[in-house]
């Protein structure tokens, strides 16, 4: 799925009959710079709960890199600095605190 105004392209990749069992490759056109983690995109992963997800990941120690602001997207990082999305699964969730007004913490 190409996406022009964002500028990239995501590339889904599964085992045939694992529905939903799929992982997001996302191509960032025009990238000549990435460092670390970013080089080949990031993972991305739908949760049935992204506030609690994000808050169980907070309470053991994984930072979360940008917040559910919107009720809907999050990034956090690896151990060794690949950046995985979390999505909310189905509708995005209404802006709740603290995650609403949380600024960005590092790279993502």
């Amino acid at each position: 799925m190409e996406n022009e105004q964002g500028k990239f392209t995501l590339i889904f990749l599964g085992v045939p009959g694992d529905e939903g069992g799929e992982v997001e490759l996302t191509y960032n056109w025009g990238e000549e710079g990435y460092a670390g983690g970013r080089n080949f995109g990031h993972l991305a992963y739908q949760v049935d709960d992204i506030y609690e997800t994000c808050q169980r990941l907070a309470d053991n120690g994984v930072t979360i890199n940008r917040p559910p602001r919107d009720g809907h997207m999050a990034f956090v990082r690896s151990p060794d600095n690949i950046s995985i999305e979390l999505l909310q699964k189905g509708e995005r969730k209404a802006p709740a605190e603290p995650w609403a007004s949380m600024p960005n913490t590092g790279e993502w």
